[in-house]
């Protein structure tokens, strides 16, 4: 692990704050390709900006709260580490869906363009967290077992590195994503996908996880899992049938929900 790279005075730049910043910058970029790919506003990006923000400000915040009782305000809000995954979600999910609703772009098309720039940005932020040692799981003897000794907190047992098998499987969504949207998959069951994969994801990987459970054998992120599985099963439930419609007829609504009714354009992303 390597939790500081270099310092300038009395500021540490950190390998996980480095590694936010390479997410940030590859998910604004992902996220004005997809919109042009679905010939929506280019300044919609916009709300990608909001959604970070209200991400960062929303996973730190519950993550402060949640261990209040284990240091100083203060101590925890500046912390090298330390960020909620269902807060950051819940954060930058309601920020930049506020944004898209204020500026009246489409609620759903915009945000099932920002679906491979969510995965893929949250894949290089979990490599953050391994590399400054939070995040990780249970002990365990498999040989992959790593050892955080500086990390948060420090452990000098093998735990599971929780954080990469998350990044795997954050990649395999972030390319399914990107390949159903250039099928023409409808926008509204693309974004169904989105939050049941990555929903049913952090459900799993939460089991070998050490965060404290409030309900049996769940945790708050267990919960927040299955809500956002949840929503993503009542995108796909209430669009079945105008996914069928794509085979037969066209639905007067597929121009709204979907990106399999709009043009292509010559020399834009495929």
């Amino acid at each position: 692990m390597y939790p500081d790279l270099f310092q300038i005075g009395t500021f540490e730049v950190t390998s996980f704050g480095v590694m936010m910043a390479v997410a940030v910058l590859i998910g604004l970029w992902l996220f004005r390709r997809e919109l042009r790919r679905s010939d929506l506003a280019a300044d919609a990006a916009d709300a990608g900006i909001v959604g970070v923000v209200g991400g960062f400000a929303g996973a730190k915040l519950l993550w402060t709260i949640e261990h209040a009782a284990e240091a100083p305000t203060m101590d925890l809000l500046l912390s090298r580490g330390g960020l909620s995954w269902y807060g950051g979600f819940l954060g930058g999910v309601g920020a930049g869906l506020a944004y898209i609703v204020l500026r009246g772009w489409p609620v759903v098309p915009t945000l099932a363009a920002a679906t491979p720039a969510l995965a893929f940005g949250h894949l290089i932020g979990r490599i953050g967290c391994f590399l400054v040692g939070d995040d990780y799981g249970r002990p365990t003897d498999l040989p992959w077992g790593v050892a955080f000794p500086k990390g948060l907190p420090p452990t000098t047992l093998r735990v599971h590195p929780a954080q990469l098998y998350e990044a795997i499987g954050l990649g395999v969504l972030g390319w399914l994503l990107l390949k159903w949207r250039r099928s023409g998959v409808p926008d509204a069951i693309v974004l169904g996908r989105y939050f049941i994969g990555a929903g049913a994801l952090r459900f799993l990987i939460e089991f070998i996880r050490v965060n404290q459970r409030v309900v049996g054998i769940f945790s708050i992120a267990h919960l927040a899992s299955l809500a956002a599985v949840g929503v993503g099963s009542a995108l796909l439930v209430s669009n079945q049938p105008l996914g069928r419609s794509r085979a037969g007829t066209s639905s007067p609504q597929m121009g709204h929900g979907s990106n399999a009714t709009r043009p292509r354009h010559p020399g834009r992303p495929a």
